[in-house]
């Protein structure tokens, strides 16, 4: 057993009941092959509490500067983290994502790209990494909306995680590739997240106005 699976199976319990969390739609998780993961981003605790509601390990991004102090980066790569530069378009941290879904991995991608904590979803700008990933890596993704007072997750809160069915790769529609088309694919996974939680998004058309603060 790995750290990252005993890790798992010691502190997903203690996580549940910390959160309050309640799991929706688990049956909608596919037990196998690789899928990004998206959902909207309200907290730097959303990354802990999806990965103690799925019953699948999660991989996800964090912050490189996080992985300086060299314990610290240590273990978190044991428990499935993988560094990005949020500075700019960092390749490698994409380049990671695609190897790791192709290899049948579960990666976490907030489309929105930092935490837009007690703000309406809807009225948020998201990234296309989403789709650039689910291109390259000819895979599909999982919805899922987290559902907290305020949109904003916190620890003694009542918080739902609700799993919506996967969208397979052939739904994007992809022919080439290329920025509108991943932007398109992003908006859409984005769309069904929110949809979970009594939300509407414009799959065609990004909001004007950008809200939410950076980690």
């Amino acid at each position: 057993m790995s750290f990252y699976s005993g890790a798992k199976k010691l502190l997903s319990p203690l996580c549940r009941v910390l959160f309050r969390i309640k799991v929706t739609g688990e049956e909608n998780l596919p037990e196998e092959g690789g899928y990004v993961v998206c959902s909207n981003h309200t907290s730097m605790l959303d990354v802990v509490a999806l990965a103690a509601a799925l019953k699948r390990l999660l991989r996800f991004m964090a912050k490189k500067e996080l992985f300086k102090f060299k314990p610290f980066g240590a273990l978190i790569r044991k428990v499935g983290a993988f560094p990005v530069d949020r500075g700019g378009s960092d390749v490698k941290a994409i380049k990671t994502s695609i190897s790791l879904v192709e290899s049948g991995e579960l990666v976490n991608i907030f489309p929105q790209g930092t935490r837009c904590k007690k703000i309406d979803p809807s009225t948020t700008k998201i990234k296309s990494g989403a789709g650039m990933i689910a291109f390259h890596a000819k895979c599909g993704a999982v919805p899922i909306f987290i559902k907290s007072k305020n949109n904003h997750l916190h620890m003694f809160g009542r918080n739902e995680i609700i799993i919506g069915k996967p969208i397979e790769y052939e739904e994007f529609g992809f022919t080439n590739g290329g920025k509108k088309e991943y932007e398109h694919a992003s908006r859409m996974i984005f769309s069904r997240s929110l949809a979970l939680g009594g939300y509407e998004y414009p799959v065609d058309v990004m909001p004007e106005d950008a809200k939410g603060d950076s980690i």
